[in-house]
């Protein structure tokens, strides 16, 4: 099936064509492949990835007004390539970027100096809901506040650009996995001729971060994934995450704290707890220190925490440095801490904090994304070129009410990738989430998250909100 009628738009970096509409290099043999496939083969091996993700029930939930709306995320077949020199940049500059990170959590639960230097304000810093007081005097094994850091990047045909970091509880790479497992078992032929990277060693690459981080003397250390419960919506991935790293799922009612030491009740009695790779927000994970009301958490397990008997993946209070105010500051963390620039930059922020970011806000509301500082999941924010007058005028109101909860960031024409849409090939908006892991060392696996916005013209990639996922295909040289 031909791509005769699939749109280039110059201003909009393709991630498989030229501008001129002729397959980039790294891409020209998925692309010839493609093309000698019949419109009823491609609809087969669509069905095929489809049904992969419901026979193991790969789903996401939706949060409405009134009620959770339990899906399976959609796919799609057209897996979206990358050379090996793009992906060894990206590499580079990941690895940069969460060594600023880690450096500056260290820093601003101790000695503060980036805020005493004036590099960033320190209400910026303190004034984030995400810093956690508790945590001041705190310092990390290893350094490592972040073990775990999932990175949203866009490409446009100025290059690549880093959206944000999510450093908290980050979540997809479950979907990373499911998506080569599909697009692996309908390409067969394919795969094995492009000598794409594997990315099916990742389970084992995060238990090497896991095991980094235990404490001193556990040379075989017990590792358990905290769950919410099944009514989270990521629970598919907390049941996939322990199975793929052999550790014991468990929900807080399942571990308790004696004598400064974590244990986990087994119908064997009591087992100590070395690692616990917490899929639960900060606010829920020790009622005796964060939400009294918290059922999800285990009292006292802060204490076993601080006196070094157990860690924590990642650390409590590294929220701080994923907030969308914060991340404007990211660059500079570089330069301060690495004296290096930046080898991924950031997207072009204004901070509605400041009284000139917020008149140019408030005055290009039309052309501009807004969102709030602590949202995620495309929830909160406006696309101005998308919204009408009146939504406009309510999300102004809402700005001006309080400025620091707010940034704007110019639209980004985010590149396309070939989907099968309806039967045909059709461009669509995609952006990629690579995980980083630091233990000892940084690990990424080559591969990523590749989300895509199925609805035509939408920018917004978000399962929840209408997106969908495809496999990505490093390439080795």
């Amino acid at each position: 099936m031909d791509f005769e009628n699939y749109e280039i738009d110059p201003s909009i970096y393709d991630e498989m064509f030229l501008p001129d509409g002729a397959p980039r290099e790294h891409c020209r043999q998925v692309h010839d492949a493609l093309v000698l496939l019949s419109e009823e083969e491609l609809g087969n091996i669509q069905e095929r990835v489809t049904r992969s993700f419901s026979n193991e029930g790969i789903t996401f939930t939706v949060y409405g007004d009134d009620e959770a709306d339990e899906r399976i995320i959609p796919i799609d077949c057209v897996p979206r390539v990358m050379s090996g020199a793009d992906w060894r940049q990206l590499e580079a500059g990941l690895t940069q970027r969460l060594k600023a990170l880690n450096l500056f959590l260290e820093d601003v639960y101790g000695p503060a100096r980036i805020i005493e230097d004036g590099v960033i304000p320190v209400d910026v810093v303190r004034g984030c809901p995400q810093y956690r007081v508790e945590m001041r005097g705190f310092s990390a094994p290893h350094g490592t506040w972040v073990a775990i850091c999932g990175t949203d990047l866009v490409r446009t045909n100025d290059g690549f650009r880093v959206l944000e970091d999510n450093l908290r509880v980050p979540s997809g790479v479950s979907y990373m996995l499911a998506n080569r497992k599909a697009a692996k078992g309908s390409l067969r032929r394919l795969y094995r001729s492009s000598r794409v990277q594997e990315v099916e060693h990742y389970g084992r690459v995060l238990l090497e971060t896991l095991r980094d981080l235990a404490p001193r003397g556990r040379s075989d250390p017990t590792i358990a994934l905290l769950t919410p419960g099944v009514y989270n919506s990521a629970f598919y991935e907390h049941m996939f995450l322990a199975h793929e790293i052999g550790a014991e799922l468990v929900e807080g009612r399942d571990l308790l704290v004696n004598d400064g030491f974590v244990y986990m009740r087994t119908t064997a009695g009591l087992r100590r707890v070395d690692v616990v790779y917490r899929r639960v927000d900060d606010d829920f994970i020790d009622p005796l220190v964060f939400r009294a009301d918290s059922l999800l958490g285990v009292p006292g397990l802060m204490h076993a925490y601080k006196l070094g008997n157990v860690a924590l993946v990642n650390a409590p209070g590294t929220g701080v440095a994923d907030d969308k105010s914060v991340y404007a500051y990211v660059p500079e963390m570089i330069r301060y801490y690495l004296g290096e620039e930046a080898i991924l930059s950031n997207v072009d922020t204004r901070l509605c904090r400041r009284p000139e970011d917020l008149e140019y806000t408030l005055d290009n509301l039309q052309d501009l994304v807004v969102k709030r500082v602590g949202e995620s999941g495309g929830y909160g924010m406006l696309i101005g070129p998308h919204s009408t007058p009146e939504e406009r005028d309510e999300y102004a109101d809402q700005v001006r009410a309080n400025p620091a909860d707010f940034i704007s960031q110019p639209v980004l024409a985010l590149s396309r990738s070939p989907c099968l849409i309806d039967g045909s090939f059709e461009p669509r908006h995609v952006d990629l989430r690579p995980f980083v892991l630091h233990g000892r060392e940084t690990r990424i696996a080559p591969g990523a998250f590749c989300r895509v916005a199925l609805r035509r013209g939408s920018l917004v990639v978000n399962s929840s909100q209408g997106g969908g996922g495809k496999d990505f295909w490093v390439l080795e040289d």
